[in-house]
């Protein structure tokens, strides 16, 4: 869908290349230990324990058209991202 997928998470560049690595993923995960970058775009802790679970549409112009959170539905991340990307196409 002509789209970017970055992801973020607080975990070291080894522990992330070992789970692209392991699950081929198509994508750039980033590594951000002192959530410096997930801070600028609000994603906090659920129950101030787990790290939070976003999934933000960014446009073209840098506008954030969509954020959808949810610490145990995966598939719905895509789903959600799906649905918001071809609103925006149309």
């Amino acid at each position: 869908m002509d789209a970017v997928v970055i992801g973020i998470s607080g975990d070291g560049v080894g522990s992330h290349k070992k789970f692209l690595d392991r699950y081929l993923l198509p994508f750039t995960l980033l590594s951000d230990p002192k959530g410096k970058i997930r801070s600028l775009y609000g994603s906090t802790k659920a129950f101030g324990l787990l790290p939070g679970r976003y999934t933000f549409i960014i446009d073209r112009g840098g506008v954030i058209r969509h954020i959808f959170t949810s610490e145990t539905n995966m598939k719905k991340h895509v789903d959600e991202a799906l649905k918001v990307l071809r609103e925006i196409m149309d």
